[in-house]
């Protein structure tokens, strides 16, 4: 992880929708970083050292599984952040939170954050709103592992990706995809092949461009739908 010196203009959508003062006096504590693909930013049952808030870049929150696999359970992007746990009180990750696509966010020590937390009631409120829909997120993609088939769960997977990208194309391994996916990585080609038949992705060598963003929605599970009304119904 690097640090840059420069501001950054405002990307996130969590800290536009907070008012100009209290926005203005969190960035001011916050630095610019540059996050890169496969970083680990915070494990499990360890306690956070910083809150991030993305601009460019997304993040997977994965559940480890008895030592013997992962599964992802939540994607962050510029929508929101990471550590809003913090506002409950606590400074324990419930999530391995892994870099899944490089860029820029901005990073604040949970300390200062805290103290953030405590002198300003729009945060607190626009966070315990984040996190209601964060815990709609992990509920979906608990229905989603249990009832929906590897090729709907792997189209919702990567429209969500793509919003958090701001691209239709980026790029991500078949070891990613297994994790969100919760299937061996047979399962991720297998799963992948079929929408490249339909011509609705192409993918080579981890770099997946979505050809038919129409097509893939038809082909994703309400879950993708669902999720994305969530978050404008509870934060706008």
């Amino acid at each position: 992880m690097s640090r840059l010196t420069s501001m950054p203009v405002v990307k996130n959508r969590l800290l536009e929708a907070l008012p100009r003062q209290d926005r203005d006096h969190l960035i001011g504590r916050c630095e610019q970083v540059e996050i890169n693909l496969g970083e680990v930013l915070c494990e499990p049952k360890r306690a956070m050292r910083y809150v991030f808030f993305p601009t460019s870049s997304f993040i997977s929150l994965i559940t480890p599984i008895n030592g013997k696999g992962s599964l992802e359970v939540g994607l962050v992007g510029s929508e929101g952040m990471l550590g809003s746990s913090l506002v409950l009180g606590v400074n324990v990750a419930p999530q391995r939170a892994l870099v899944q696509g490089s860029g820029s966010a901005l990073r604040i020590k949970t300390a200062p954050f805290c103290r953030e937390l405590t002198r300003s009631l729009a945060l607190r409120r626009a966070i315990n709103r984040y996190l209601y829909v964060t815990l709609c997120q992990v509920a979906l993609s608990a229905v989603c592992t249990r009832f929906h088939v590897v090729e709907a769960r792997l189209a919702r997977w990567l429209l969500m990706t793509g919003d958090r990208a701001h691209s239709d194309k980026f790029f991500i391994t078949q070891e990613f995809m297994s994790y969100m996916l919760g299937v061996r990585r047979v399962g991720v080609t297998a799963a992948a092949g079929v929408l490249r038949t339909r011509k609705l992705i192409h993918y080579n060598r981890g770099q997946i461009s979505i050809l038919d963003r129409r097509g893939l929605r038809a082909a994703a599970c309400s879950c993708y739908t669902e999720g994305k009304d969530a978050y404008t119904r509870i934060l706008g």
